[in-house]
Formats: C-alpha cells, sequence, structure tokens
C-alpha cells in the first residue's frame, strides 16, 4: 500500500493524482465494527455515526469475450489516459462532474505571419485591419451524462471547446475579437484492452461534433460531423488518431462548401511527458488537396497546475474563419493543467 501512495503522490496532473487516490481507496480492505458497518469517531457530546463504504460501479453485463476485451487490467504505473476518460472501476467518479478534455491554455501574444482581412472587406466597408500580433486563448472542458450505458462498458460524454482570437493590442480598431470559435459535442466511449507490443490501445470513442463560429452572412463558418477515435499510449508517450465524415456537405446554402479540402478527413495527436514537461503534436492533412497543418507544443512547469505554454502553428485552418487560408503563427503563455 505504501508503495501505491508513492506512486500516486508522484503524479503531477492533479485530477489524476486524485482518481488515483480515489482508485487505492476503493480497493482498500473495508473498515469493520459492530458488524458491517464504519464507526466514524463522534464530535465532543455527540453520538458515533456509523457510515456504509461506497458501492462500486457494477460489473457490465456483457458476454465473457467483450468484457475481456473492454476490461483494463491493472498495472504499475498510473495510466494517464484510463485516468482521463475513466476506463476502469478505479477511475470511475460518477456522472456530471467536470473534466479536463482538450488543452485549456492562454497565449498571451500569438505572432501570425500574414492576416487573413478578406471576409471583413466583404461585409463592411471599413472592414477590419488586423494586427499580426493577437491574444488567444482556448477553454475544453467535459462532463460524463451516463456511465455503463445499458449495463455495458459505454460511457456517454458530452465535451465542449471554445478558441477565441482577440485582437486585445489593436487599440486602433477598438480591440475587437476577431474569431470565435465554439465546439459542443457528444461522445460514446468504451475502454479497450489491446497489447499491440509498441502501444497498448486504450479507448474508443465514436463521435457527434458542431463547429461554428456564431457568425451571420458571409462571415458564419460551421460544419457538422462524425468521428471515430482510438487512443494508445506506452509509458510517458500517448497518441490518439480521429477519422471523421461530414455530415452537411450538400446544403445549397453551405457557407464553407469545401472545408474537408482544407482541413481534411482526420487528425493525429501525439504527446510525451517527462519530468513535468509536455511536448505535443497535431497533425492533419488532404492527400487529395495537399493542403493540412501541423501544431506542436511545449508546456514546462511554472507554479502547482500552471505550466508555461509555447504552441507553434502552420498551415490551414487555426481558425473557421481562416479554414481556406495558409499561415504560420508562433505564441507564449501559459496552459492549467488540471
Amino acid at each position: 500500500m505504501e508503495l501505491r501512495l508513492e506512486r500516486c503522490a508522484v503524479l503531477g496532473d492533479a485530477s489524476a493524482r486524485l482518481a488515483c487516490y480515489d482508485g487505492l481507496a476503493k480497493t482498500a480492505p473495508a473498515v469493520k465494527a459492530a458488524g458491517d458497518n464504519a464507526i466514524v469517531a463522534p464530535a465532543a457530546g455527540s453520538e458515533p455515526v456509523r457510515t456504509q463504504p461506497a458501492a462500486p460501479p457494477a460489473e457490465p453485463n456483457v458476454p465473457a469475450k467483450v468484457a475481456e476485451l473492454t476490461t483494463i487490467k491493472p498495472e504499475a504505473a498510473v495510466s494517464r489516459m484510463v485516468q482521463e476518460w475513466e476506463l476502469d472501476r478505479s477511475a470511475k467518479r460518477g456522472v456530471f462532474n467536470f473534466r479536463p478534455h482538450k488543452d485549456t491554455y492562454l497565449l498571451l501574444a500569438n505572432y501570425s505571419t500574414s492576416s487573413n482581412d478578406a471576409p471583413f472587406r466583404e461585409t463592411t466597408p471599413a472592414g477590419l485591419k488586423s494586427k499580426h500580433v493577437e491574444l488567444t486563448y482556448q477553454i475544453s472542458f467535459k462532463m460524463k451524462l451516463i456511465e455503463q450505458m445499458m449495463s455495458t462498458p459505454v460511457d456517454l460524454w458530452f465535451g465542449y471547446t471554445q478558441n477565441s482570437f482577440w485582437q486585445a493590442y489593436n487599440r486602433a480598431a477598438s480591440s475587437p475579437f476577431r474569431e470565435t470559435n465554439y465546439q459542443p459535442e457528444m461522445m460514446l466511449t468504451t475502454p479497450l484492452s489491446l497489447d499491440l507490443g509498441i502501444l497498448d490501445v486504450r479507448y474508443l470513442t465514436l463521435g457527434l461534433n458542431h463547429q461554428s463560429n456564431g457568425q451571420t452572412s458571409k462571415l458564419s463558418r460551421s460544419w457538422n460531423r462524425v468521428y471515430a477515435e482510438v487512443g494508445a499510449e506506452k509509458g510517458k508517450f500517448a497518441l490518439s488518431f480521429r477519422l471523421w465524415k461530414r455530415l452537411d456537405n450538400a446544403r445549397s446554402d453551405n457557407d464553407n462548401i469545401d472545408i474537408t479540402d482544407f482541413l481534411g478527413h482526420g487528425d493525429l495527436t501525439a504527446s510525451y511527458r517527462f519530468d513535468g514537461h509536455e511536448l505535443s503534436m497535431t497533425a492533419r492533412r488532404n492527400f487529395s488537396t495537399n493542403h493540412g497543418a501541423l501544431r506542436v507544443g511545449w508546456a514546462f512547469p511554472v507554479a502547482a497546475n500552471l505550466k508555461g505554454y509555447v504552441q507553434g502553428f502552420t498551415g490551414y485552418g487555426q481558425s473557421l474563419i481562416d479554414y481556406n487560408y495558409g499561415q504560420k503563427s508562433i505564441g507564449a503563455g501559459f496552459l492549467v493543467d488540471f
């Protein structure tokens, strides 16, 4: 037990550390006195209080072969993916709890090599003359709505991500928000236990995703898609791969009919953690049109769960208004490591 406690204590991710301790508490022998009830020490002048231990999640009611495929075996090291997606019994935290989803960060200065002002000239006489340096931030979370749906290993999640590009230093234009993208999604996630040697496959997700910039007329950008995502890891290395299918491509009034020509049909995300640092990369490519994008990041310790963060981007689609506009950018700020 002491070794397990030490293993939890060294986790830098606060959510993973808490889930690790919760898992140990669930698997520890129950304290028994006067029958099956534990006795809690009373406050002065009060009666002893008897408490019932929390019941662990019920086992999914699935065939043996399915249970073997979807049950992740206990390991000596704590799995980041298992904690983030609550993939085993010890990691379960119930429903309606906020959990991290994609990165949450603030880039105090994000410099772009070029500015896409053409859409704004088409909507207003003066248009927008944007500065090359702006403030960029992203907020992202997810919440489990149903745990072990219909007595299966499948959980239903809701996720939300918001990414904003703010011309905070453009006083001449009254510091407008140049673009904000809103991205709600619903996700069905099941654990997987597949040992491929170089990687351990951890989960499969089927999702429904909507992304838009909340604008109207010629500034409007939006699309809907279904996707499948597989996540795998080995030690400090994590990898996820998504493939998506657009749902609204045939609409005659579509405001970005060719978006998949630039954003492709999937993406690949990889990360590596070491000594409190994290290197990350997201890549996508449409091999038919030779368009795509690459985003790289470096997070490093600053204080508690706050990390310094440097992000670089090259390609198309840094935001929805720029989905068909190629640019390079680099920014620096902070990332919250929940």
